[in-house]
């Protein structure tokens, strides 16, 4: 067996055992799921459809190869840049803080790309079946195609990603190589995670004041691996220090995209998760609570000084969601003590959402309107002012098609 093969085992091996459940895994072979045979709609099926018909053709760069090329094609902006120096990925042989390997995301897609290697990596997300993960051949030809590669499942369909295939930001304590301390843990971090556990294993490019965090940091000492070197690994604007940042589209690891990413992912799983439970006839009351909760960030760990990121990220997010007629869009940053300034998240907007079942997705209407609403809301929910709470109402109203006429209703009392 290969070394990365090994790697690979043993590492979704450490994500299973050492990762808390959030959630009973759901089989992907289970006839009312069937992952492995359904037709899928994902941004990369879509895109290598038209890559079949000619209907599409990606430029090869001579430096960056097909990376620009799909990125244009995927609708993917470069400044989403983020860098991860643990060896956590099936090329994990090629990754080091030496040479992390990058990745770029939108709402519906992850592309990763590993120095050296003749590959990229894709995640893109189906509807329905959540994320279906691909390699995509980094050499120049006449027919590039996308690859389905389901044994990324190994490590994507677990507890880390709510029991469903779907993408996590995992915080580790890596050592000197990028290896992690597998025996710590490798949780998967997400809005609710503290600052100061996040990104173990990551570059991280931007400030945040005060606020400490675990990224550009190794553990220096075997003996003692959760103990990492700190020193000059926070605020940092520039990692020119850390490794070569040339052969990079971008400079930066920017904090603002990896805040986005995290709340995303597991946003993300939820919503599929969701799904698949209704499709295979199990109770989900739960499971509407749980998202509902994620959703308005109820469970969000407070910023506790302000964060800026280092890249145009932060201008430029914000500009892909719809705004109502007052210029307010549920993208827009707060990063002073919360993320988002209206605490809902914008994957409302996703066709993931779009694509619950219609029962489903009313229920999960009927609670955000009961919280929205609500003259004294739950404990839980308490840190939403009526004020905040007012204009999320007004943002959605004005905003999203398809909603119940409780809503509409509600917006104009």
């Amino acid at each position: 067996m290969k070394r990365s093969a090994i790697w690979l085992a043993a590492f979704a091996g450490a994500v299973a055992l050492m990762m808390a459940a959030e959630s009973s895994i759901i089989p992907s072979d289970h006839p009312a799921i069937d992952y492995p045979n359904t037709p899928t709609s994902d941004p990369g099926e879509l895109l290598n459809r038209k890559l079949a018909t000619g209907e599409v053709k990606l430029k090869y760069d001579d430096k960056w190869g097909y990376l620009p090329a799909l990125l244009k094609a995927l609708d993917v902006n470069p400044d989403s840049q983020v860098l991860v120096f643990s060896k956590t990925s099936f090329q994990a042989v090629r990754i080091s803080p030496r040479q992390p390997r990058a990745l770029y995301f939108n709402d519906t897609v992850s592309i990763g790309r590993v120095q050296g290697s003749d590959v990229l990596e894709l995640a893109t997300l189906d509807p329905k079946q959540g994320y279906i993960f691909y390699t995509f051949e980094d050499k120049k030809s006449d027919h590039p195609v996308f690859d389905r590669r389901d044994i990324c499942l190994s490590c994507h369909h677990g507890p880390a990603t709510a029991g469903v295939p779907g993408i996590m930001v995992a915080s580790v304590y890596p050592d000197s190589s990028g290896m992690p301390f597998a025996r710590l843990g490798m949780p998967a971090t997400d809005h609710r995670t503290r600052f100061q556990d996040r990104w173990g294993g990551w570059y991280v490019t931007g400030t945040h004041g005060g606020q400490q965090h675990r990224g550009n940091a190794v553990a220096r000492d075997r003996a003692a691996p959760d103990l990492l070197d700190l020193r000059d690994t926070q605020n940092l604007l520039s990692l020119s220090k850390k490794f070569d940042t040339d052969p990079y589209l971008e400079k930066t690891s920017d904090v603002v995209a990896l805040l986005t990413l995290e709340h995303q992912t597991r946003m993300t799983n939820l919503l599929t998760r969701l799904g698949w439970r209704s499709r295979v006839g199990e109770d989900v009351t739960e499971d509407i609570e749980s998202t509902v909760t994620y959703m308005l960030f109820a469970d969000e760990a407070p910023l506790l000084d302000t964060v800026k990121g280092a890249s145009t990220f932060q201008e430029t997010f914000p500009k892909r969601g719809p705004r109502d007629a007052k210029g307010r869009s549920l993208r827009d940053f707060d990063l002073r003590t919360r993320l988002f300034r209206y605490p809902l998240s914008y994957m409302i907007y996703s066709d993931v959402f779009d694509s619950l079942p219609a029962v489903v997705r009313d229920r999960i209407y009927k609670r955000l309107l009961e919280v929205l609403s609500a003259e004294s809301p739950e404990a839980k929910f308490a840190k939403l002012t009526p004020e905040t709470r007012r204009s999320v109402l007004e943002i959605v109203a004005a905003t999203k098609p398809g909603l119940p006429q409780g809503w509409l209703e509600r917006d104009h009392q």
